[in-house]
């Protein structure tokens, strides 16, 4: 978990507050020194967070090199999250308030913006539960759509990125509507805030790239319990995710390849890319070494834009290349552009079967954010090809069986 650093009160340069000043002529002399006291929480904090970084974001190394999350909020409701403008420089600081920042981080929320309740159609249900296990406790949400009848269906584990939670997940990748046409069943767990200030997972932590007594356990965890509850097909289960998220799913691979019949990561990191945080900002910077490759191959799609400057696209191809993959398969090469205009090479490899066990999207110029999303959601990009369509398409083609070992 990140943590604060404690604010010493006693060094910073404040005003003396005089308990006389109580109406009167001195009533304006109170409003003036709190006006300083004001003036010098934000300078303070500002000091701060130029230090350590905003929330919501990760926080900067030492030594004045800085983390950049290259998407910026909308400017409007309901407009799209964008990349900056190379005209534009460094965006101005925000005007900061301070009670508002303290009561988002109490209700464990983003400070980017609100949001709509996520749209749930007529006999569908998105409901909240909460998973306790000797691992922990998480909270997850649970999608399940107007067509189930109680008959085994696919479930798909969505993993948000930092600052992120399930209904801001479900609503930039609009997963519920693919679970609403398709018939399957989709779970959201939720990073608690008391695992790490800004919700991200805990990827780069040694003791959470494992099977047992970490992250990886109470998700699985929740997966069955979502299995158990909606006799869900058990060969038939799969996990996404974005940024920590996606290096989250690669870990699932790595640790429950009898659990999860394929996974899709988009804009994370291969499973132990870092094994701290000063190796995971460097693994971000597309620094990290060789990924060991996973000991039984699970099918992978990946999507990353060469624009990323939050986490670099080499990490794209550590996680392929982790993936491993059975021998004979044939790669296949293209280049196409997305009905919003983006360019994107895709790579794929097929088995003997002529079927996908491999796909890799590079998109070019895009940034940090789910491809193809919704602006209800945030660190999305519209112009996109379709991610979430994508991997719904590449899930629903594998399911768990005998598996030639790498």
């Amino acid at each position: 978990m990140f943590r604060f650093p404690k604010l010493d009160l006693s060094k910073l340069d404040l005003p003396k507050f005089d308990p006389t000043l109580n109406g009167g002529p001195g009533t304006d002399r109170l409003a003036e020194r709190m006006a300083q006291l004001q003036r010098a929480q934000k300078a303070a904090f500002t000091k701060w967070a130029r230090t350590y970084g905003q929330p919501g974001q990760p926080p900067r190394p030492a030594g004045g090199d800085e983390t950049i999350v290259d998407m910026e909020a909308p400017e409007a409701p309901g407009g799209a999250w964008t990349a900056p403008r190379p005209d534009r420089g460094r965006a101005a600081e925000p005007e900061l308030d301070l009670s508002a920042m303290m009561r988002t981080l109490r209700e464990g929320r983003p400070t980017s913006r609100g949001r709509s309740p996520v749209a749930v159609p007529p006999g569908a249900r998105f409901e909240e539960r909460v998973f306790t296990s000797a691992a922990g406790s998480r909270r997850y949400k649970v999608y399940v759509p107007s067509g189930y009848t109680g008959r085994a269906l696919p479930l798909v584990v969505m993993l948000h990125g930092c600052t992120q939670d399930p209904d801001d997940f479900a609503a930039g990748t609009q997963m519920n509507v693919l679970a609403e046409e398709q018939t399957f069943l989709v779970a959201y767990p939720a990073q608690a805030q008391s695992a790490h200030m800004q919700r991200c997972w805990n990827w780069y932590a040694a003791g959470d790239q494992v099977r047992e007594g970490g992250e990886p356990e109470l998700i699985a965890g929740i997966a069955r319990a979502v299995m158990a509850e909606f006799s869900a097909d058990p060969a038939r289960v799969y996990a996404a995710g974005l940024s920590a998220g996606g290096a989250a799913a690669a870990i699932l691979a790595a640790t429950y390849p009898d659990l999860f019949a394929a996974v899709g990561i988009h804009s994370g990191l291969a499973c132990g890319a870092a094994r701290d945080l000063p190796s995971a900002l460097a693994a971000m910077k597309g620094q990290a070494g060789p990924a060991a490759t996973n000991r039984q191959p699970v099918p992978t799609i990946v999507f990353h834009g060469d624009g990323d400057r939050t986490v670099h696209s080499a990490n794209g191809d550590q996680v392929m290349a982790q993936a491993g993959a059975a021998p004979g398969v044939t790669k296949t090469v293209t280049r196409e552009t997305s009905p919003g205009g983006m360019a994107y090479t895709r790579t794929v490899r097929t088995d003997a079967n002529d079927r996908a066990v491999q796909e890799h999207w590079l998109l070019h110029g895009a940034g940090h954010a789910w491809s193809g999303g919704s602006p209800a959601g945030s660190y999305t990009e519209p112009r996109g090809p379709d991610a979430s369509r994508a991997m719904v398409r590449f899930f629903l083609s594998h399911a768990l069986g005998p598996r030639p070992r790498a």
